[in-house]
């Protein structure tokens, strides 16, 4: 048998499997695939690494957040797991529902609702504006501070990005197809939020999108007329409000001395100062016995430092630390830009919510109130966050799943089947080139 036959008769033997293997698909499909089988698939594909990490710190918040709020619960509702702790659990088993369900749904689907999902952003933005509830001098919440639209924002300000970045990657150094474009959206999404006024989620919001117009390929001239830009905003912004210039005279201040700093970030240090390197035990703070405010949510890093110790936050830190390698390692993974970006916008997203809390935690910036991802008490906060997890697994399922019946018979459709060129001529993801193709 010559060569050419031979290379026949292998081509025969793959389109009759690949027959086979559409009839049995096809069944499979019309009936349902066995669930036994889907939870293989999905276990297969699942991330356990950032998985790993996301369990993790969702166990360590709700030991936290029963440690800050087992006292006042007891007072309050007359049991110890009373509304703040059963509340948590309740907003803990949602979010991973819904991290189930964007880990399963292919993540491009999403990216058709990315432009409307802004603009309802929006319209939910100025709604708070002025009909949303005052809590903490912030006209920020809906619903008895259970929703709160800046946190959406946050996650929208990545869906949206991520699906325009991904599509015109060859315009992103230009001004008027680039720059200005982006300006408009996360100045128009950051201005409602200080609106409320919300300094920190607004911060979040444009250091995120920035974050991935960078990766995108900006201009780097571009980005630090951007970034003097946006200082210049925030002097403006920092004059016009008296209390941010209170927080940052105190700031200032307690670089000469930590006891003229403010109320809240002494006593978050003074909580640090008890807990040691290995803390005072599980349950025995004191801090949150109404010295430290807010103990179950902005300050429960300091709870986590005071109980746990410096190893205990370390660890909390080092769990951060995990969560960005391998964030950013799913992007390099990604088939597509939208995935790409997705990932990187996510990672950068929970990093700097967290910096941003750890650092106002132990006096590097001034006070302002940021939850701790994963571990804080809060609905809204943590199940946007979990949702974004869900897509990053979804990102890295796409990425390693088998390819389907009709993909594989793509492929062969595709292929070229003259003897001397089998290579086929399109170019996929995770393809390299070849050194004959690198000579033509």
């Amino acid at each position: 048998m010559t060569e050419r036959a031979m290379y026949d008769a292998r081509q025969r033997r793959i389109r009759r499997r690949i027959r086979r293997g559409a009839g049995f698909a096809a069944v499979n499909d019309e009936g349902g695939r066995s669930l036994s089988f889907q939870r293989r698939h999905l276990l297969a594909t699942l991330d356990k690494p950032l998985a790993a990490v996301v369990v993790l710190l969702l166990a360590i918040g709700s030991l936290m957040v029963f440690s800050a709020t087992w006292d006042w619960s007891n007072k309050t509702y007359g049991s110890a797991t009373g509304f703040f702790f059963e509340e948590h659990l309740r907003n803990v088993g949602l979010s991973a529902l819904a991290l189930a369900v964007f880990a399963t749904v292919d993540y491009r689907f999403w990216k058709r609702f990315a432009f409307g999902l802004l603009l309802i952003t929006i319209v939910l933005l100025l709604a708070v504006l002025e009909f949303g509830e005052v809590r903490f001098g912030a006209q920020r919440s809906f619903a008895d501070g259970r929703f709160q639209p800046g946190e959406l924002a946050e996650f929208t300000i990545v869906l949206y990005m991520a699906a325009w970045l991904g599509s015109t990657k060859t315009r992103i150094d230009s001004v008027f197809l680039g720059l200005l474009p982006f300006l408009l959206v996360v100045g128009t999404v950051s201005f409602l939020i200080l609106e409320q006024p919300d300094l920190s989620s607004a911060a979040i919001v444009a250091l995120t999108a920035s974050v991935m117009y960078l990766v995108a390929g900006a201009n780097l001239f571009q980005m630090a007329a951007v970034g003097g830009l946006a200082g210049a905003v925030g002097l403006v912004v920092i004059e016009s409000w008296p209390y941010a210039q209170r927080r940052i005279a105190d700031f200032l201040a307690g670089f000469n001395d930590v006891t003229l700093s403010d109320y809240h970030t002494l006593q978050a240090i003074t909580a640090f100062l008890r807990g040691g390197w290995i803390g005072v035990g599980i349950g025995h703070s004191e801090q949150k016995f109404g010295a430290l405010p807010a103990p179950h949510t902005d300050s429960i890093f300091a709870i986590i430092g005071e109980e746990l110790g410096v190893l205990g936050a370390a660890i909390v830190v080092a769990l951060y630390i995990v969560f960005a390698i391998r964030g950013f390692q799913l992007a390099r993974r990604a088939k597509d830009n939208f995935g790409s970006l997705l990932c990187v916008g996510f990672t950068a997203w929970v990093i700097i919510q967290a910096l941003l809390n750890i650092a106002v935690m132990t006096g590097a910036i001034p006070s302002t109130g940021v939850p701790l991802p994963f571990i804080s008490f809060g609905g809204s906060s943590l199940m946007v966050v979990m949702i974004g997890v869900g897509l990053m697994l979804s990102v890295n399922r796409v990425a390693t799943r088998r390819k389907s019946t009709s993909e594989r018979r793509s492929d062969i459709a595709s292929f070229d089947r003259s003897w001397r060129n089998r290579r086929a001529r399109l170019s996929r993801a995770g393809d390299r080139p070849s050194a004959a193709a690198g000579q033509q």
